[in-house]
């Protein structure tokens, strides 16, 4: 794990990292990470000396056979000279054969990685393409999003029902690609054949079909912005679309929504979400990151993924998620969980994206906190609080949030709950609606198509709010204790400091005596507030992801 990819804010800032990854050692073990990780998970010497430009992913899919062949073309700049290059690949797929201006090159194979040996001299500055061939029978997902690979299916007809889902585990169980976050394409061309009585959709516009002589038609899909590798998708079925334009900060937004043919009616009633979601988000986020490419909603035979401009869906049509409440609130029941938590990644995970799979905390916090700022929007603030106060109750603490780095490890599924609540908390600190919602933006926009680690978006949330946060990101993404704030009443002076947290925890926090509301700057050392009677209470708003507890004693 690289200290200088976690924190830069302040020179406190690496010795508390320090300091909290030796206390992690007391809740979890290290994990054991092998070669393969490695070859994944970092940016690689024959990774390093490219720069990906464009992806020309053209497939064929039979659904029959359960198989995919086809060829990937990579575009590149030539960054620094080099002979080998990186192509990731995982089995059973296998790759066939590669070339560049028309001739073989060879290669090995590496577990999942492919080393391809470059016969010309790749020079700094110039724009070169090579292309993989690659076939055979993907790895079908066990359970689909959270297991990656392909899902085949059928509808109640009887038609192929086929759809990828890929985050974590890779792009590379069903394409040859450049499979590490920090590099993505400034554009990519999909197409897709499959037997000619179904559709694809992929990401971005649809260009053009063609109907081939084979009993097969081909699907031409472009993506004018960047996107991820796990963004790329492919869904197949017997689709029937519609369509709708949304009137958004940007201009008209181009909205498609592609169903099940039984399900048309269901979508058409249900999807009425996606314009209220897109007004909730543009106000909180700002623009639809991607109105080049437009936005789609497209059924899939599992719950649903974040693709970019093509996201999936398979909460059958109804609020919560899958009809439930994750929070208990009851607020839960007043939104599809689908379609506002996926397309709220549109904002955090596709437009800003994580450069290594250990910062996941950027994706997920940030888009389960768009569920109550979506609930905060329509219902108001107390809806929005009990939303994400209630979630508090799926939270472990047991792993921190943050992973390991360069070795392809997420940190703990407290990124979700906890990340919630811990941005929540923080816009109490900011105590400003208005530049909360400023900062929101602005991170779309500062960071607008882009790829980043956590030291950025730190370090901009420190800037923007006015306060180092170095202490307070540790805690709450580095270490697994829920600061508590102790206190005393003594000498009609009430005593408070923080505990069971970081050195230099500072955190603001709003508290009741006697049922009257008071800040407080508690920091790791007593402090006093004069002409409090021994026999007050004090409680902490409950806005605040911290505890409380009296202390008999300093």
């Amino acid at each position: 794990m690289k200290v200088a990819d976690l924190l830069t804010i302040t020179r406190r800032g690496f010795f508390l990292l320090l300091f909290t990854l030796l206390a992690n050692q007391i809740w979890a073990q290290t994990p054991v990470f092998t070669r393969q990780d490695t070859l994944r998970g970092s940016i690689t010497p024959e990774r390093a000396w490219w720069d990906l430009t464009h992806y020309h992913l053209d497939i064929r899919v039979d659904p029959s056979a359960k198989t995919i062949r086809g060829v990937n073309t990579i575009s590149y700049k030539v960054v620094q000279p080099y002979q080998t290059m990186q192509v990731d690949l995982q089995p059973p797929l296998k790759i066939e054969k590669v070339e560049q201006n028309g001739k073989a090159l060879s290669f090995q194979r590496d577990g999942n990685a492919y080393f391809l040996t470059l016969a010309e001299a790749q020079t700094p500055g110039s724009a070169q393409k090579v292309s993989v061939f690659y076939s055979g029978m993907p790895q079908v997902s066990k359970n689909p999003p959270w297991s990656g690979g392909i899902t085949w299916q059928q509808d109640k007809q009887g038609n192929p029902f086929v759809a990828t889902s890929c985050q974590g585990d890779g792009a590379s169980l069903w394409w040859p690609c450049k499979d590490h976050m920090y590099d993505e394409p400034d554009s990519m061309q999909i197409s897709v054949t499959v037997p000619e009585k179904l559709t694809d959709v992929s990401n971005g516009r649809l260009r053009k079909v063609v109907q081939n002589n084979d009993g097969t038609r081909t699907f031409h899909w472009a993506v004018t912005n960047p996107i991820n590798n796990y963004g790329v998708n492919i869904n197949i079925g017997d689709y029937i679309n519609f369509s709708e334009k949304y009137n958004g900060e940007k201009g008209i937004l181009d909205c498609s929504y592609y169903v099940l043919r039984q399900d048309l009616e269901k979508a058409k009633k249900q999807f009425k979400e996606v314009p209220r979601m897109l007004q909730a988000f543009e106000h909180w986020f700002g623009p639809y990151p991607f109105y080049e490419d437009s936005y789609k909603l497209v059924q899939v035979p599992y719950l649903g993924m974040e693709h970019q401009s093509s996201v999936t869906y398979g909460n059958k049509f109804q609020n919560g998620y899958l009809g439930k409440d994750l929070s208990g609130s009851g607020w839960g029941l007043k939104f599809d969980f689908i379609i506002v938590h996926e397309s709220g990644h549109e904002w955090f995970a596709n437009n800003v994206t994580y450069k290594d799979v250990a910062d996941m905390w950027i994706h997920e916090s940030f888009t389960a906190y768009s569920e109550n700022l979506f609930l905060n929007y329509y219902f108001g603030k107390k809806a929005s609080s009990e939303y994400v106060i209630g979630t508090r109750k799926n939270i472990k603490n047991d792993v921190p949030i943050t992973g390991y780095y360069n070795v392809n490890n997420s940190g703990s599924g407290d990124m979700y709950y906890k990340g919630a609540n811990m941005l929540h908390t923080l816009r109490q600190v900011v105590n400003n609606d208005e530049k909360w919602r400023a900062i929101l933006r602005g991170l779309n926009k500062e960071f607008y198509h882009q790829t980043v680690t956590s030291a950025q978006i730190e370090n901009y949330l420190s800037q923007q709010t006015g306060r180092d946060l170095s202490a307070f990101f540790q805690q709450y993404l580095r270490d697994v204790r829920i600061p508590q704030l102790e206190y005393q009443f003594r000498n009609n002076k009430l005593a408070y400091r923080w505990a069971n947290c970081v050195p230099g925890f500072n955190l603001p926090v709003k508290v009741t005596i006697d049922k009257k509301e008071k800040w407080l700057e508690p920091t790791t050392t007593w402090q006093e507030l004069a002409n409090i009677p021994a026999n007050a209470t004090l409680q902490v708003v409950p806005d605040f992801y911290v505890t409380a507890a009296r202390s008999s004693g300093q």
